[in-house]
């Protein structure tokens, strides 16, 4: 298959800051912080927004083939602080999601930064360069280190990520078009970080957990939907709108963990076209389809956290600095 235009840059320059569709990687961080309230922290977000390239090359050009990579977003609460542009037309803030049991909890978040890259090294150094930068004009809330597992596993033991659109489908799904022309190119994007109790996992069988998953844990091959009981995780989570087209999201979810902590999780991103995609998927793990019916996943992991933002262009960004 012959290289893309996107390929050969690649291979010449770290990869562009709002590369929704940069290559999954070995190593990310996910990064959510609030801004202070005075102008000046403002005035500094927006100093850092704008040369988020010059940041990206400053440490990916060390190792090009580490494939540095950074994707920003903007969340409800910040974005008028920030620009006079209106903001992106589904843009809000994160709504809790109460279901029968469970609940998809709403944390706060202004800004995410999604970094990605082959070295772990690479991640940890972008990261500590930006907070230098910011300064004391954001607060963390949240920062997690995701790793990809053996055959891009999550810790539960099954692969995670099979049903992601590929080619030309990619920016179908992920990333905003005519419908809204001024947050063309941007996406919506979900966080939400899930942590698993993985004894109470383990203790059920492979069987059980196959019917929880929807898919065979060792060859990760899809089973067909349930006619009658509960519906898996791979169901619930298939979005089909009232004109029977059904609607993809990317993913790029990573494991998380700290073994002497007991701490073991899934951090779920989400990119996505239309947000309401994303929340209609929510809505079905966590109510249910029949309502009450909700994802079984869910009684072995639960939500911590729950963010919205909005990925803008890059050119959005650079015009922020102006």
């Amino acid at each position: 298959m012959p290289d893309t235009t996107a390929d050969r840059s690649r291979q010449r320059v770290p990869i562009e800051p709002q590369s929704v569709d940069a290559p999954l990687s070995r190593a990310a961080v996910f990064l959510v912080v609030t801004v202070g309230d005075s102008p000046e922290a403002v005035g500094t977000v927006k100093d850092v927004l704008g040369d988020l390239s010059g940041l990206v090359k400053t440490v990916g050009f060390r190792d090009l083939n580490a494939h540095l990579s950074c994707n920003v977003a903007v969340g409800a609460a910040l974005w008028p602080r920030l620009t006079d542009v209106a903001p992106p037309r589904e843009l809000h803030a994160f709504r809790e999601i109460a279901g029968p049991v469970h609940t998809a909890v709403s944390t706060p978040g202004d800004l995410l930064f999604h970094i990605r890259a082959e070295r772990g090294d690479f991640t940890f150094e972008f990261e500590r360069l930006l907070l230098s930068a910011l300064g004391d004009s954001v607060t963390v809330v949240d920062e997690v280190s995701g790793f990809r597992y053996f055959d891009s596993r999550d810790l539960l033991g099954f692969v995670d990520g099979t049903a992601n659109p590929t080619g030309s489908e990619m920016d179908d799904a992920s990333i905003v078009g005519d419908e809204d022309p001024v947050h063309a190119g941007g996406s919506y994007v979900v966080v939400q970080k899930y942590l698993h109790d993985l004894d109470a996992w383990n203790a059920i069988g492979v069987p059980d957990q196959e019917a929880v998953i929807g898919r065979t844990k060792i060859d990760n091959v899809e089973l067909d939907d349930v006619t009658e009981g509960r519906k898996a995780h791979k169901t619930l989570a298939t979005i089909t709108g009232e004109d029977g087209v059904e609607h993809d999201i990317l993913r790029d979810n990573m494991p998380f963990g700290r073994p002497g902590q007991a701490e073991f999780g899934t951090y779920f991103i989400g990119y996505s076209r239309a947000l309401w995609v994303i929340e209609r998927m929510l809505e079905r793990m966590f109510v249910g389809d029949p309502v009450g019916s909700y994802d079984r996943i869910l009684d072995f992991s639960t939500a911590a956290t729950g963010t919205t933002f909005f990925a803008p262009t890059r050119g959005f960004l650079e015009a922020l600095a102006d």
